[in-house]
């Protein structure tokens, strides 16, 4: 399989899979930071057993900065994105995630002075549409506390996939591992987490030990195969399938710009990822 084949097959299981984040935090009754707890907790106990081999111990020991800044920046993304989550609705938090293009290509721009493709901003710009659609639709001026929440997650997400992009040598399973610990850390002076009902454990439970784990060790591998800011412009259609599983199963009907808006951004990404296909050649075995 190509490289770019390989990283659009990663990047889009991983992001359907955490497209059911927003469904699943909101099924939790509890506060924002006992969630962010038992999220990062229940991660780290899922990953920390298969972050213990020798290779993933080498790889952070020969990396030890970039190791620790990522780890604490997915800790961000985490605790960002819950707590938009709780302040403001679902759609409005996926639709400012999928900012994070704009932030991946300006860090890899700039940062790592790796030219980013016209296909990749043509697709931002256009996909950028179909999000203000999406905006028309469901943003609210009393939303301001969750969407500057749902915004810095998006920051922190496009930093990091650049970052990983830059070294692709990390292993990433005890990052995501190392992260869910410093973000419990994090939230544990705030959170109270021992009072919650038995389907919110349920809930929790699936968020933290399946779907984030291995939603983020796709997306995070998709990086050794794609520019960050291709791997990020997928979160585009986290905004979409997010905002379509909360109005399936929690009957939140979107509004029709969000629908207009969507479609728009879907089939950008079809064309990009056919694009992307055929310009890339593999590498060299």
């Amino acid at each position: 399989m190509k490289d770019s084949a390989r990283g659009l097959l990663l990047v889009t299981s991983g992001i359907v899979l955490l497209s059911f984040d927003g469904l699943l935090v909101r099924l939790v009754n509890a506060d924002g930071w006992s969630i962010v707890f038992w999220r990062g907790l229940l991660m780290f106990v899922a990953l920390a057993a298969f972050s213990l081999s020798t290779r993933s111990r080498v790889s952070l020991r020969a990396k030890p900065l970039p190791s620790a800044v990522s780890a604490v920046l997915l800790a961000l993304i985490s605790i960002f994105f819950v707590l938009a989550i709780v302040h403001t609705t679902v759609a409005n938090v996926v639709v400012i995630l999928s900012t994070a293009p704009l932030f991946a290509a300006l860090f890899t721009r700039f940062l790592l002075h790796e030219a980013v493709a016209i296909r990749t901003w043509l697709a931002i710009g256009v996909a950028t549409l179909g999000i203000v659609l999406v905006f028309a639709g469901s943003f609210s001026a009393n939303d301001l506390l969750g969407n500057g929440y749902a915004l810095l997650s998006s920051l922190a997400l496009g930093a990091n996939l650049t970052l990983l992009r830059r070294h692709s040598s990390l292993a990433r399973m005890p990052l995501i591992a190392l992260a869910g610990l410093v973000a419990a850390l994090i939230a544990l002076p705030k959170a109270q987490p021992f009072g919650l009902d038995q389907a919110s454990y349920l809930a929790l439970g699936l968020m933290g030990l399946l779907q984030m784990p291995l939603a983020t060790l796709l997306i995070n591998s998709a990086t050794r195969y794609l520019p960050s800011a291709e791997v990020a412009l997928f979160y585009l259609l986290e905004s979409v399938l997010g905002t379509l599983w909360v109005w399936y199963f929690l009957s939140e009907v979107p509004a029709r710009a969000t629908l207009y808006g969507g479609a728009l951004v879907i089939a950008t990404l079809v064309v990009h990822a056919g694009f992307t296909l055929r310009a890339r050649p593999a590498l060299p075995a």
